[in-house]
């Protein structure tokens, strides 16, 4: 069974050249690798992958004439998928060996689930294994693993109380089930949460996912992502509160009330914006500091929608 590794590029060339040689060294050789690259102004991208691909049939290259940003990449990605199996991955991430063959078993055993999640190790920018407040609060929501398998299946409005209480999703190494996937795609308009909502969508559609406590993905946290300065500059909280203020209501359409509760509240999204606040203020990011506090303090309520 092959698996479409869809390659969005926009970064840092040694660790994109990382993430690539990860995906070559996998044990199990089923794969294909589709590179979207967003213009990122190195002369010398376009030369490496066009040296891969001329090797390797498996590796096709794009390069995208305008900058389509994170959201509106993803979804090109999207149009590569070819086969029945796809993970978007991060192009400062690393595929341990036996990632293509742990997602296909888990496949193979739950043909019917939408999403895989494998076991992930976490590293820093300098490939050293990391554990941080926000990780060790990721695994302190994440589902117990029970079984000799390793695997669990979960759905429905347990799954997304759950999801609403702490993302403990690791969305580079999450394995789609490529139909629903692509038909459902990354809603327009999101840089924070696009793939929460995916998978929030997919579950509200009555998918499934599975849990694979199998550690074969190392997802790359560090200082200088976007996702950091976002955070620290308090924008990402804006649009995870409309988010999950928006998610709430389509809860509770529903009669998930449970959800569209714990969305409403969305605790650990306001404990990680308090726990920014301290740095904020160090760094003198004053209008950081008003997104963060608001963020916080903002009342629970309905969406403007």
């Amino acid at each position: 069974m092959t698996v479409d590794v869809l390659f969005p590029y926009y970064g840092d060339v040694a660790m994109m050249k990382q993430a690539v040689e990860s995906v070559l060294g996998q044990t199990s050789q089923d794969w294909t690798l589709t590179v979207v690259d967003d213009g990122y102004p190195d002369d010398s991208v376009p030369g490496y992958f066009g040296a891969l691909a001329a090797k390797d049939p498996r590796i096709t290259y794009v390069r995208n004439e305008a900058n389509l940003g994170a959201n509106g990449n993803y979804r090109k990605a999207l149009t590569f998928v070819r086969n029945e199996l796809a993970v978007v991955m991060g192009a400062d991430d690393v595929m341990l060996a036996n990632y293509i063959e742990t997602v296909v078993a888990a496949h193979q055993q739950f043909p019917s689930a939408q999403i895989i999640q494998p076991g992930v190790q976490v590293i820093d920018e300098h490939n050293q294994p990391v554990m941080g407040l926000v990780d060790r609060t990721k695994r302190l929501y994440a589902p117990r693993v029970h079984g000799s398998d390793g695997r669990r299946l979960l759905s429905g409005e347990p799954l997304a109380v759950s999801l609403m209480r702490g993302n403990w999703l690791y969305f580079p190494s999450l394995c789609w089930k490529s139909d629903s996937f692509v038909a459902m795609n990354f809603r327009e308009g999101l840089n924070v949460v696009q793939d929460l909502a995916l998978a929030l969508d997919l579950i509200k559609a009555g998918g499934s996912l599975v849990v694979d406590s199998t550690v074969c993905f190392q997802y790359r946290r560090h200082r200088e992502s976007d996702s950091s300065w976002r955070a620290l500059e308090g924008t990402r909280f804006i649009e995870e509160r409309e988010f999950f203020t928006g998610m709430a209501d389509e809860f509770a359409a529903m009669g998930w009330r449970r959800a569209a509760r714990t969305a409403r509240l969305h605790v650990s999204s306001r404990l990680n914006a308090a726990l920014l606040l301290p740095k904020a203020m160090r760094s003198k990011q004053h209008e950081g500091v008003r997104n963060l506090r608001h963020h916080v303090m903002a009342r629970p309520g309905r969406s403007k929608k």
